[in-house]
C-alpha cells in the first residue's frame, strides 16, 4: 500500500499539466461544457492534448464481461433506494472519517457547499446504472474522462502551490486513495445494506462490486493493484480505512453540512433527527463521535429499521407485484432525492483553475441465498 501512495494517474496528470502550461484549461472547459455524450463528435478547436485524452480513454476496458455488468445494473435497479442511502449516510461519512481525505474534499467543493458533491455523485452513479451506460448517446463515458482530469487537476493545484506534504502523504488523490474510494463505493456499500437488513444474492453482490472494478479502472485506478473480488476487498478496505481513519476538523464539518442539506431535503422538521440517527447507525459510535455526529431522539428507533426493511424485502420476494410495487417506490425515491440535490441541472465536472479559498489555496432476478459480508480481513491481527 505504501508504493500506491507514490503513485497517480500518468495519463491525465500530464494532459492536465499541458493544459495549464499552454493556459488552455479556460478554453477546454468551455467547449466541454457541450461535450456530454459518448460517440458525440469532439468539439472544434479542442486542445489537441485532451483531443488525445479524449480519444484514448473513450472506450471501456477490453476487458468487461457485459453479463456481469447487466447483472450489476438489475442488482442496482432492485436496490436503488438502499444504495442512495448507502452512499449519503455511509460512503460519505466514511471518505470524512479520512482526515486527508475530508481536507481534498474541503479545497475541491468548500466547507458550505456539499450538495455538489452529493449531486456530482449520484448523476454519475445514476449514469452508470442506465442500460445504455456504454453505447453511443450515453451520459457516463464523457462524465468519467471529465471526473479522471477533474482529480488529475487537484493533484496539479496542491503541488503546484506547494499545499501538499508529498513526503508524508504520498501523491494527493493516489492509487491507493482511488482504490479506496473504489472501496467505498462497492464493498462499503454492501456492508450497508447488509446493517440494513437488506437481502442480497452473492451474484448481485459480485456484479455491483465488479461494476465498480470497471469504473475504477476509466477512472485511472491500475487494475491489477486494485481487489480482484470482495474477499480481497475486505482486505483492503479493512487495511485502507485502518491506516488512514481519524478524527479532524475538516471531516467534522463536512459531515456536520451533510446532516444539514439531507434535514433540508426530508419534508418539515419532524424527521429531522432521523438523518444522523441512520449515520450514527451506519458507521457506528467510534466513528460517529469522531465526526461529532449529535446523539438523535431516533437512534434507538432506527435499529429497528432491519426488522421493518427486512418485512418489505420479504414481500418483494414473495409477490411479484409487491416486488414491482417497492422497486418503483424506490425509484421515485432516488429521482425525488437527486432532483433536491440537483434543482433540475446537469453537473459539469470541469476542471477547476483554482481551488477554494477556505484552506488559503489561493488558486430483477429471484433472490435465493443471502450475501453476507466477508469476516474482518485477518492481515489486521497480524
Amino acid at each position: 500500500m505504501d508504493a500506491l501512495r507514490l503513485r497517480g494517474d500518468e495519463l491525465a496528470d500530464a494532459t492536465v499539466r499541458t493544459l495549464f502550461e499552454r493556459g488552455e484549461v479556460g478554453k477546454f472547459n468551455t467547449l466541454m461544457r457541450w461535450f456530454n455524450q459518448s460517440g458525440q463528435p469532439l468539439p472544434d478547436g479542442l486542445p489537441e492534448v485532451a483531443r488525445e485524452y479524449l480519444e484514448a480513454t473513450a472506450h471501456p476496458p477490453a476487458w468487461v464481461d457485459w453479463a456481469e455488468m447487466e447483472r450489476a445494473r438489475l442488482f442496482f435497479i432492485d436496490n436503488n433506494v438502499h444504495i442512495s442511502t448507502a452512499l449519503s449516510f455511509a460512503s460519505m461519512p466514511a471518505c470524512y472519517m479520512l482526515p486527508h481525505v475530508a481536507r481534498l474534499l474541503s479545497a475541491t467543493h468548500g466547507l458550505s457547499y456539499p450538495s455538489k458533491r452529493m449531486a456530482e455523485t449520484g448523476q454519475f452513479t445514476v449514469y452508470l446504472m442506465r442500460p445504455d451506460a456504454f453505447e453511443s448517446g450515453s451520459r457516463f463515458v464523457p462524465a468519467a474522462q471529465k471526473v479522471r482530469l477533474l482529480h488529475a487537476s487537484i493533484r496539479h493545484h496542491l503541488r503546484e502551490k506547494g499545499l501538499w506534504d508529498e513526503a508524508a502523504l504520498g501523491v494527493p488523490i493516489c492509487q491507493e486513495d482511488m482504490i479506496g474510494g473504489q472501496m467505498m463505493f462497492s464493498i462499503q456499500v454492501l456492508d450497508a445494506l447488509h446493517r440494513l437488513g437488506i437481502h442480497m444474492t452473492q451474484e448481485g453482490a459480485d456484479a455491483y462490486y465488479y461494476a465498480w472494478r470497471v469504473v475504477g479502472a476509466m477512472l485511472g485506478v491500475d487494475i491489477e493493484a486494485g481487489p480482484a473480488d470482495l474477499a480481497a476487498a475486505r482486505d483492503f478496505s479493512d487495511l485502507y480505512m485502518t491506516r488512514h481513519m481519524g478524527p479532524s476538523a475538516e471531516g467534522t464539518l463536512l459531515t456536520r453540512q451533510l446532516i444539514d442539506l439531507y434535514e433540508e431535503v426530508v419534508p418539515g422538521t419532524l424527521f429531522d433527527p432521523v438523518v444522523p440517527a441512520v449515520i450514527r447507525y451506519l458507521i457506528g459510535d467510534t466513528a460517529a463521535d469522531w465526526l461529532e455526529v449529535p446523539r438523535s431522539s431516533f437512534d434507538a428507533a432506527v435499529k429497528l429499521s432491519p426488522a421493518l426493511l427486512g418485512v418489505l424485502e420479504s414481500i418483494e420476494d414473495a409477490s411479484p407485484l409487491g416486488a414491482w410495487a417497492l422497486d418503483h417506490l424506490g425509484k421515485l425515491t432516488t429521482v425525488f432525492e437527486l432532483s433536491s440535490l440537483t434543482r433540475g441541472r446537469v453537473m459539469q465536472y470541469a476542471i477547476p483553475e483554482h481551488l477554494k479559498d477556505e484552506y488559503g489555496v489561493r488558486s430483477p432476478k429471484p433472490r435465493t441465498g443471502r450475501w453476507t459480508p466477508p469476516p474482518p480481513s485477518d492481515l489486521l491481527a497480524r
